[in-house]
C-alpha cells in the first residue's frame, strides 16, 4: 500500500463514524476558535497599545480567571439541571455581546470589570461542552471524537493567531468585534444545529443516584488528579500571558507574537489526530509524567529564547506535551464522572484551568516585574517536575487499590438525546451515548475514552 493510500485510510478512520451532531458541535467549536482574538492579544493590547504595566496586565487577566473560577462551578451545575445545550448558547450569547463592550471600554477600571464578565461567560460553556460530547460519543469512539474536537480548537486558533496579529497592527477593535461576530455565530449553530443531550431525570421521589458538588469534593481520587491538572494547567497557561509580555519587552512586534504562537496551533492540526493513534493504547500514568515534563522544560527553556529560532523550538517542545497530556487527561476525567454528574465533575476539573488562569497571570506579572523573566520560566520547570511526580504516585495507587469509584459512576442508562427536526431522523439511536458502565482500565484505557484538555485560551 502506498503511502499516500495508508494516509488516506488513517483519515478516514479517524473521522468516520462519528454521530451527525458531534459534527455540528465541532462545527460550532472551529467557529469560535477562529474568532480566538481576545484573550490571545489582551497582553500584547495592555501594555503596548494601552501602556500599562505587566502587573496590571497581569491583574486583568487575573480577573478574566476569577469570571472563569466561577463559571465552572456555575457551568457545571446549569449543564446538570438546565442542560447541555441551553448552558451553551446563552454562555456563548453573553460572550459575544462582553467582548464587543470590551473592544470600546477604555478606563483601567472598566477594562478590568468587564475582563472578569468575559472570563465567566465564556467559561461557563465549558462543563456543557464536554459533557455534550462524552453524551454523543460511546466510549470506543471517544479518543478520536475528543481528539477531532482539540483539532478544531487549535485549527481555529492558528488560522486565528496569524490573522489577528495583523488585524491587531492596524486596529484592535477590528479584533474584538471580529471575535465577537464569529462568538455569536456558534452560539447560532448551537441553537439551531444541536439536540439536548441531558439524561432524563427519575421521577419524583429520592434520587440515589444524585450526584452533587459535595459528592465530587468527596471523590478523593478525582480531587487529586484536579490538584494536578492545575499545576499543569498553570505551566501552560504562563505561555498565554508571560510569553506575550516577554516578547513584548524583547523587542518582538505583535506580528512576530501571532506568528510564534501559531505554531502552536499548526503543529496540534498537523500532529494531534496521528499523535492519538499512538498514545492511545499507552499507560496514561507515563503518559501524563511525560507529557508534564516536556511541558515544564519546554517553557522553562524560553529562559534562553533570544531569537525567533529558539523560541519556535521551546514551542514545539511544550505543544508536544499538550498533544500528549490533552488527551490522556480528558479520558482519566471522563473515566472518574458517574453519567448524572458528567457537568459537575467537568466544572469542577475546569476548575483547575480557570484557577490556573487566575493565578498565572498574578504569577507571570509579579516576577517579570520584580525579579526578571528568567524566574518566570525556571519556575515553570520546577511545577513540571512536581506535577510529573504526583501524577506517578496518584496513578500507580490508583492502579494498585483497583477501586472502580463511586457507585454511581456510569451505572445508568442514558437515552437517546432528543433531536430536533434540523438534525433529521438519522441522528437518532447512533447519536445516544452508550447504555451502562464503562468501567475504568486507569493501566491502560480502552480506544475512545480520551478527551482534550479544555479549550484555555478561548473566547
Amino acid at each position: 500500500m502506498s503511502s499516500v493510500a495508508r494516509v488516506r485510510n488513517a483519515l478516514h478512520e479517524s473521522v468516520s463514524g462519528l454521530p451527525r451532531a458531534f459534527w455540528w458541535l465541532w462545527t460550532s467549536t472551529l467557529i469560535n476558535r477562529l474568532g480566538g482574538f481576545v484573550y490571545t492579544f489582551m497582553a500584547i493590547y495592555l501594555t503596548v497599545e494601552r501602556g500599562y504595566s505587566a502587573s496590571y496586565a497581569g491583574l486583568v487577566a487575573a480577573l478574566f480567571g476569577l469570571g472563569g473560577v466561577l463559571a465552572s462551578l456555575v457551568g457545571g451545575v446549569l449543564t446538570d439541571r438546565w442542560g447541555r445545550r441551553p448552558t451553551m448558547f446563552t454562555a456563548q450569547a453573553a460572550t459575544a455581546v462582553a467582548v464587543a463592550v470590551l473592544g470600546f471600554v477604555t478606563h483601567p477600571v472598566a477594562i478590568a470589570a468587564v475582563a472578569a464578565v468575559v472570563g465567566f461567560v465564556n467559561n461557563a460553556a465549558r462543563p456543557a461542552v464536554q459533557a455534550m460530547l462524552a453524551d454523543l460519543v460511546p466510549p470506543e469512539d471517544r479518543v478520536r471524537a475528543f481528539a477531532l474536537n482539540y483539532w478544531a480548537i487549535n485549527l481555529g486558533f492558528a488560522v486565528s493567531s496569524v490573522l489577528a496579529g495583523f488585524v491587531a497592527e492596524y486596529s484592535y477593535l477590528a479584533g474584538f468585534l471580529g471575535d465577537a461576530i464569529l462568538t455569536m455565530a456558534c452560539a447560532i449553530v448551537v441553537f439551531l444545529k444541536l439536540p439536548e443531550t441531558r439524561p432524563e431525570r427519575p421521577g419524583k421521589g429520592p434520587r440515589e443516584d444524585e450526584v452533587g458538588l459535595r459528592t465530587v469534593a468527596r471523590d478523593g481520587r478525582f480531587m487529586a488528579v484536579v490538584g494536578l491538572s492545575f499545576l499543569v494547567a498553570l505551566v501552560f497557561q504562563e505561555a498565554s500571558v508571560g510569553l506575550p509580555i516577554t516578547m513584548g519587552q524583547a523587542g518582538f512586534s505583535p506580528a512576530d507574537y501571532g506568528s510564534a504562537i501559531a505554531l502552536n496551533g499548526v503543529l496540534i492540526v498537523v500532529l494531534q489526530i496521528p499523535l492519538t493513534r499512538f498514545i492511545q493504547h499507552r499507560s496514561p500514568g507515563r503518559l501524563l509524567v511525560l507529557s508534564s515534563l516536556l511541558a515544564g522544560y519546554g517553557l522553562g527553556l524560553t529562559a534562553f529564547a533570544d531569537s525567533m529560532g529558539v523560541l519556535l523550538m521551546t514551542i514545539t517542545v511544550w505543544t508536544v506535551a499538550e498533544m500528549v497530556n490533552a488527551p490522556t487527561q480528558t479520558g482519566l476525567v471522563v473515566q472518574l464522572s458517574p453519567v448524572r454528574g458528567r457537568g459537575r465533575y467537568q466544572g469542577v476539573y475546569g476548575l483547575s484551568w480557570s484557577a490556573a488562569a487566575l493565578v498565572a497571570p498574578l504569577m507571570a506579572g509579579a516576577m517579570i516585574d520584580h525579579l526578571g523573566a528568567g524566574w518566570l520560566w525556571g519556575s515553570c520547570a520546577v511545577l513540571g517536575t512536581v506535577a510529573g511526580a504526583g501524577y506517578g504516585v496518584v496513578l500507580r495507587t490508583t492502579k494498585k487499590a483497583g477501586d472502580p469509584g463511586p457507585a454511581s459512576r456510569d451505572s445508568a442508562p442514558v437515552p437517546t438525546p432528543l433531536t430536533p427536526p434540523a438534525l433529521g431522523p438519522e441522528a437518532g439511536p447512533e447519536a445516544g451515548p452508550e447504555a451502562g458502565p464503562e468501567g475504568l482500565d486507569i493501566q491502560a484505557p480502552a480506544p475512545g475514552t480520551g478527551r482534550p484538555a479544555p479549550d484555555v485560551t478561548t473566547s
